[in-house]
């Protein structure tokens, strides 16, 4: 084998394991993600269930409008 063709398969080869080791990174970062959007569904289906049973406790709760059962400002 020339000089010429070996450093081109060495090249070649270089330039595969850099491809493969590229398509790993990105396949967990894939990976990552799916399980990142997995996640956030399930927290923002927990909200929005906690939203609706606040908002069912709200409307079933009469509104007295009286000042004195309000808890004082913070700054007290």
């Amino acid at each position: 084998m020339s000089g010429e063709l070996e450093q081109r398969l060495v090249d070649l080869e270089t330039r595969l394991a850099f491809q493969e080791h590229s398509l790993t990174e990105l396949s967990d970062a894939l990976a990552a993600a799916r399980n990142d959007e997995t996640r956030n569904a399930l927290l923002l289906h927990r909200v929005l269930e906690e939203l609706k049973q606040l908002r069912l406790a709200m409307s079933n709760a009469p509104l007295t409008g009286d000042p004195a059962s309000e808890p004082p400002p913070p700054h007290y």
